[in-house]
């Protein structure tokens, strides 16, 4: 399978005043399943009508394996259908006067592959996808679910060289999307084929992927794996959309003089640095240690398997998230602790920073910020046996 390679690649619309991708650099590596994700608007499937052929690149260029398939500078626009590229829309377009088979077949009839042949890649694929029993029948007479495998085995068939969905399960209910979810991850392990594909959800992006690229008004602000895109947000756009519930933002500097400040003030040693600090609900610890915070439990919300419970410090209102039953009473106050390595830094121009503990002879635990090295990892674990915090 080849490897897609976007360079520079710029998309304008005639009228509007800014373009919709913006001079953006992407490779995807032959095998593949990279997300595009983002919120509506951001770009995503404009760069996948650009993959596919659909739109041609104001700018820049895409390179599909050996192939040059869209570059302005050289003059060069390969036809969606020389391109080798399956595409799958969020609306199944399937033929409706077609049975299962023939929809299936479709693509190979206008290839003109040989009967017996396709008649034998047809059977296999959709074996494969678990619809050989409804190779009779009519679309009409099939589930979302099952319709949507339809739509999947049809370009699956032509053995296309690069796969491209644009939010395929966004039609569907809460129990199919999770069917269809490891439907593809095992299409993807059988198949081997590249993919790429188009969510505004986090969790399908976070379940199926293996790198999401997080977009923004038409740009790309980080590219990563699931873990590294959780564990270490390049920026606050990144952290902010990406985790459930959000992460709990601080800006230290706006209560210094609280007790949730003198938690923090190890924290302030570069204080041109550290502006705005995140903390996910989950790695928020509450306990009875004096050494944290104090905080007024305001609310416990169940949520079926797992509590949200809100906090007030002061000023500050934060969002915890546990899997355990909490022990806690509505306005009982508690105290609370944040692991170090939990915490997200970023300075005035929204680039992470490091939080480097300190060791001191007055003080235990403090913390320094240095800028970070983008190949440095942290994975966070939701139970944690030992952890660092920061100390009074």
């Amino acid at each position: 399978m080849p490897t897609i390679t976007l360079s520079k690649l710029v998309k304008h619309y005639p009228g509007s005043q800014s373009a919709a991708v913006k001079g953006i650099d992407l490779t995807v590596q032959d095998g593949e399943f990279m997300c595009l994700l983002g919120p509506s608007g951001c770009g995503k499937t404009t760069m996948l009508r650009m993959i596919a052929g659909i739109e041609s690149a104001s700018g820049g260029s895409i390179q599909i394996g050996d192939q040059l398939v869209d570059s302005v500078s050289d003059a060069q626009f390969v036809p969606p259908e020389q391109r080798g590229i399956g595409l799958v829309f969020q609306s199944y377009a399937l033929w409706p006067h077609m049975t299962v088979e023939r929809n299936v077949d479709f693509g190979l009839r206008l290839q003109k592959v040989p009967p017996q042949e396709r008649e034998q890649r047809c059977q296999e694929v959709m074996e494969k996808l678990r619809i050989a029993q409804y190779a009779k029948r009519y679309p009409s007479q099939l589930s979302g679910g099952q319709q949507q495998r339809v739509a999947l085995a049809r370009m699956l068939a032509v053995n296309p060289k690069v796969l491209l969905l644009d939010e395929p399960l966004s039609n569907l209910d809460a129990a199919l999307r999770l069917e269809m979810r490891s439907e593809l991850r095992r299409i993807h392990e059988t198949f081997g084929t590249t993919i790429v594909f188009v969510s505004h959800d986090q969790w399908e992006a976070m379940t199926l992927a293996t790198r999401i690229a997080v977009m923004s008004e038409g740009e790309i602000q980080q590219v990563g794996t699931p873990d590294e895109i959780y564990a270490q947000p390049a920026n606050p756009f990144v952290a902010q959309f990406i985790g459930n519930p959000r992460i709990n933002w601080l800006e230290p500097r706006t209560f210094c003089q609280s007790a949730l400040g003198h938690y923090l003030a190890p924290l302030m040693v570069r204080q041109d640095n550290l502006v705005k600090l995140g903390v996910r609900p989950e790695s928020i610890v509450i306990n009875d240690d004096p050494t944290g915070f104090p905080a007024t439990v305001t609310n416990i919300i169940p949520t079926g398997g797992s509590w949200v419970i809100e906090l007030q410090s002061g000023d500050v209102t934060l969002t915890h998230s546990t899997q355990i039953k909490p022990r806690w009473a509505l306005r009982q106050e508690v105290h609370c602790q944040l692991p170090l390595d939990a915490l997200h830094g970023f300075d005035h121009q929204g680039k992470r920073l490091n939080l480097l503990p300190i060791q001191t002879s007055n003080q235990p635990t403090t913390a320094a910020c240095s800028y970070s090295n983008a190949e440095t990892s942290h994975r966070l674990s939701s139970e944690r046996s030992s952890f660092s915090t920061l100390q009074l």
